[in-house]
């Protein structure tokens, strides 16, 4: 096991308030919370960042998270939320093992504030860049996307800028 805070926590070296486990998953309150009920979930296999997680792990995540999300919205009241993972100390990862927060969203004064520094977008290049990374995907033995209708996504992106 990793010795990383959450390494320690999964010995049982560091006392955490638990609120989900299973072979593969612990999940637990944060106790820095952005907000109450701010839960983080972790893998049981240490992985520094989620390209580095095996693929068994990553679906356990993957199932688990959209039942603790039902679970804080039940307890804390809390409609709106973040989940958030973070890969590497320049994405803001302040501990070197995957994991999510599951961070509620009260008011505008807790949870996550986020700025979201939107960038132009060239339609030629989105092409090339998106097939190159499906390429990239087929070749790590996923299967690459459905081929991609450029005109429905260029009407979409046209009323959205109309309404907007």
């Amino acid at each position: 096991m990793a010795d990383t805070v959450f390494g320690r926590i999964l010995r049982g070296e560091i006392p955490a308030h638990r609120v989900y486990e299973d072979e593969r998953v612990l999940a637990f309150l944060d106790i820095n919370p952005l907000s109450r009920g701010h839960v983080l979930v972790i893998p049981k296999e240490p992985a520094a960042s989620l390209d580095l997680l095996s693929d068994e792990s990553a679906a356990a995540l993957g199932r688990v998270l959209p039942r603790l999300c039902r679970a804080v919205i039940a307890v804390t009241g809390t409609r709106e939320y973040n989940v958030l993972e973070n890969n590497g100390s320049g994405a803001h990862q302040a501990i070197a093992h995957v994991h999510f927060h599951i961070i509620p969203k009260p008011n505008a004064r807790e949870g996550l504030g986020v700025g979201w520094p939107m960038q132009g977008f060239d339609h030629a290049e989105g092409a090339r860049l998106a097939a190159q990374i499906a390429a990239q995907v087929d070749r790590s033995g996923s299967r690459p996307p459905a081929p991609h209708d450029e005109s429905a996504s260029t009407e979409l992106i046209r009323k959205l800028r109309e309404e907007g």
